[in-house]
């Protein structure tokens, strides 16, 4: 029931990435939220059975890519198990700090993780922002090109599902 609840409540798309020691590593996440301004802080949850869990459970810093209609691809890779997330060497780089970013994302934020809890078979992560980049501005009271999960499925945003 409760997986049935949350399936119809639709949620924006990121993915997070992060430096390991092994490689680089990435995830979609539809749990991001922002939490305060001032200080910046975000937080998301990471389920313990992602195979790029212990390495985002395991660092002090990540970025997380905030994704409209136009990075679907990026979404779809951090979704997909069993793929080198990393393999094509020209859709990202290294922050000079290490981390990965995906390059063209509408926008990315790097951040230092400051609070880590359990939460069932997740862990709910807190991180202040630190960096932020925006490829792809959108103006305020528009609905931008934003890509939403809902439904097991991929969504975009537009004029005919604005509401007021």
């Amino acid at each position: 029931m409760f997986k049935s609840v949350f399936r119809g409540h639709p949620s924006g798309v990121a993915v997070i990435t992060a430096q390991s020691e092994a490689g680089p590593v990435a995830l979609t996440a539809s749990s991001v939220s922002s939490v305060s301004v001032d200080p910046p802080l975000l937080i998301f949850s990471v389920s313990s059975l992602s195979s790029a869990a212990p390495a985002i459970l395991n660092a002090s810093t990540i970025v997380v890519h905030l994704l409209d209609a136009d990075d679907i691809a990026i979404a779809q890779l951090g979704a997909t198990s069993g793929v080198d997330r990393f393999a094509d060497t020209t859709t990202w780089a290294p922050l000079p700090t290490g981390e990965p970013v995906y390059a063209g994302s509408r926008a990315w934020v790097r951040c230092a993780i400051v609070s880590r809890m359990d939460a069932g078979g997740s862990t709910v992560i807190a991180a202040h922002a630190v960096q932020a980049h925006i490829d792809r501005d959108v103006e305020a009271g528009t609905h931008g090109n934003a890509l939403v999960y809902q439904n097991r499925s991929w969504h975009r945003l537009s004029e005919e599902s604005q509401l007021g």
